[in-house]
């Protein structure tokens, strides 16, 4: 099974509450507020649209976001009032320095191999205007790598049981897991995962090489800087000239 699909939206959509998304459409909103250029804002693995929905209903994105999503079921049970392409990461389905600007959470872009990663900036880079923004969260790599072993089990509302192992090797910066969803009906989901998550200096070395530079990194939604006991790591990059 394909971890990013049912099982994904399943096992985290119960635990997405209005005022978390709130929070992090607050950040967003204030990460693009001075975005110049009237083109779109691509919100890259939308899922079914928490944030996609607010920042295209009013603030400085109001009528420019668009959502790109892969799995089927997050589309089919995606909030109104913004449009969506289906699309992968790997394969923008959108022409070349189109996007003022891209945003992705929780881990979105880093969830293929290192070459794919490279592969997926450069294919921003391709889609967006220079001068463009890029906005994305992930996890601290010393924070997993404080504590690389992560086991639990927790009830759904409404029922059905998560049960998730996971090991960081901080050598190669990849957290592999396992998830397994005990639905109500009967029905158990599983699937495995790795997710790559980079030092920061890596992940600057990275962005550069595809034509990006950071242009400011924070520990929390609230701007905070990043610490070693930072729960987030945002960075906001911009896509530079030639």
């Amino acid at each position: 099974m394909d971890f990013f699909g049912e099982l994904y939206l399943r096992s985290t959509l119960p635990f997405l509450s209005e005022s978390v998304t709130a929070r992090e459409v607050d950040y967003l909103a204030r990460a693009f507020a001075d975005l110049p250029g009237p083109g779109p804002v691509v919100d890259l693995g939308c899922g079914h649209g928490r944030h996609a929905a607010r920042l295209q209903a009013s603030g400085p994105l109001a009528g420019r976001v668009i959502g790109l999503e892969k799995d089927a079921l997050s589309l089919s049970m995606r909030r109104p009032g913004f449009p969506v392409v289906r699309g992968d990461l790997r394969a923008l389905p959108f022409r070349e320095g189109s996007l003022s600007g891209a945003y992705a959470w929780y881990s979105t872009l880093f969830a293929f191999t290192d070459e794919e990663h490279v592969h997926i900036l450069r294919e921003l880079a391709r889609a967006m205007r220079r001068g463009g923004r890029l906005v994305f969260q992930t996890v601290p790599h010393e924070r997993l790598a404080a504590s690389p072993d992560a086991a639990f089990q927790r009830g759904l509302p409404g029922g059905g049981v998560l049960d998730e192992e996971s090991h960081f090797d901080a050598a190669t910066g990849r957290d592999v897991g396992r998830r397994t969803l005990t639905l109500v009906d009967g029905r158990v989901l599983h699937a495995s995962y790795a997710i790559r998550y980079y030092p920061l200096a890596d992940l600057a070395g990275l962005l550069e090489s595809t034509g990006f530079s950071i242009s400011w990194v924070h520990g929390g939604l609230d701007g905070e800087p990043l610490t070693h006991l930072s729960a987030d790591l945002i960075v906001g990059a911009v896509l530079r000239d030639g």
